[in-house]
């Protein structure tokens, strides 16, 4: 599994935010389509019936001010022992006959917060996802191709959202 921009990848599927465990919400994209995961939250759309992803309520902050928070929440943390889950934040599916669908999701990424760039380019990412014009494939291809023990840098990631979300299907 690997984190880039808002999604998590694994060698199957494509979570939006962080992979739920237990009855936690969540969505999931695979080659078939788009599944609302959770307690009372299964559902599931074929491509050609999702109209839209997007997300809302992203924690967004500079490179700088990201580092300076993720210090702060570990030194309280530290201080108080008492971590905290992720932040969550809405994905919200539009569907040609459910209409819009919302759902809570966690961050997959440390801290919560991510790069302006990052949730720029995962929301272009989303939109392709959602209009065809970017399989999930591609994501699953790369994550298969990569070896499972290492994580991409930052840069790295960056360059994957960006070859996503220009590349024609």
């Amino acid at each position: 599994m690997a984190m880039v921009g808002l999604f998590w990848i694994t060698e199957d599927c494509v979570y939006v935010g962080a992979e739920p465990t237990g009855t936690a919400s969540g969505v999931r994209l695979t080659k078939d389509g788009v599944e609302t995961l959770g307690l009372g939250q299964g559902r599931f759309w074929a491509w050609d019936e999702v109209r839209g992803i997007d997300v809302r309520d992203v924690a967004v902050r500079s490179a700088a001010r990201r580092l300076a928070s993720m210090a702060f929440d570990s030194l309280v943390v530290l201080v108080t022992g008492d971590g905290e889950h992720p932040p969550a934040f809405t994905v919200r599916v539009e569907t040609e006959h459910d209409g819009p669908v919302e759902t809570d999701v966690l961050a997959a990424v440390p801290g919560g917060i991510h790069t302006p760039d990052e949730y720029d380019l995962s929301r272009a990412l989303l939109t392709r996802l959602a209009a065809g014009a970017t399989p999930v494939e591609d994501l699953l291809t790369w994550r298969r191709d990569e070896p499972e023990d290492v994580a991409p840098t930052r840069d790295e990631r960056l360059a994957l959202l960006r070859q996503w979300t220009t590349t024609s299907a």
